[in-house]
């Protein structure tokens, strides 16, 4: 009868050391599995992530163009913000140019300022900031809003009441008409009432016409809080012509 060795260790209740060895080795081997497992788990997942990130934004009818939203329109109508955006309907919206709507949109005379961005996950928001008229310019015997850009942005049947008048000419420049506005921005509210009109021929070429009859030379708007100082005491003495363009040697002529 043969008799096996029997395990000094066994039934002593110490641990045996290869009972904890192969246990080391097999949990060393599910790990290095599981490393190799997870970087492949890992990489499909992003690769069926990327696939599907791209299917849903430039493939699918999910994130399109199904409404165009416009705030800030007062002179315009919505319609014409929208005809002049030119926003395909439909289009993905991660493929639209928003630069050109937003050129397209500041094309027109009365905005000042537009902003275009995309409202996921269906619309394009458009805001638009209108111009402000602060004074009407007579040109041709015609009407125009002009705000303080020198910018003309809409037409007037009648100039309306209580807003400065400038007179001008067709080929006046956009320079000159806003250094126009400057000298109006810049008049006390006093002396803007006793002036019928704002003349103006060109760059540095500014005049006012009292509802006198008197004319004011202004020159350009260089100094024009000084020069309506140096006016308003002008005024108190008669004369036909006040030259303030040089507001230190301010000159009244009888005609």
């Amino acid at each position: 009868m043969i008799t096996l060795p029997r395990n000094p260790l066994k039934g002593t209740g110490r641990p045996d050391p290869a009972a904890a060895s192969r246990r080391r080795f097999a949990r060393r081997q599910w790990l290095r599995r599981w490393l190799v497992w997870r970087y492949v788990i890992a990489s499909v997942l992003l690769v069926a992530l990327v696939a599907g990130t791209i299917w849903l934004v430039f493939v699918s009818s999910f994130l399109t163009v199904q409404q165009v939203h416009v705030q800030g329109e007062s002179l315009l109508t919505r319609q014409q913000i929208l005809s002049a955006a030119e926003v395909p309907d439909g289009a993905h919206l991660v493929e639209l140019d928003l630069a050109a709507i937003r050129a397209r949109v500041g094309a027109l005379a009365p905005v000042r300022r537009v902003d275009v961005s995309r409202d996921w996950p269906h619309g394009v928001l458009i805001k638009v900031t209108e111009r402000t008229p602060v004074a009407v310019v007579e040109i041709g015997g015609r009407f125009h809003a002009m705000d303080t850009e020198g910018v003309l942005f809409r037409d007037y049947p009648r100039p309306p009441a209580g807003m400065p008048r400038v007179v001008s000419t067709e080929g006046t420049s956009s320079a000159a008409l806003a250094e126009a506005a400057r000298v109006i921005a810049a008049l006390p509210s006093r002396l803007a009432g006793r002036v019928d009109h704002v003349a103006v021929a060109g760059v540095d070429q500014v005049s006012l016409v009292m509802h006198s009859g008197a004319l004011v030379i202004w020159g350009s708007d260089a100094q024009s809080s000084l020069k309506a100082q140096v006016l308003e005491k002008l005024l108190s003495r008669p004369g036909r012509t006040y030259d303030v363009s040089v507001p230190g040697q301010p000159v009244t002529s009888p005609r």
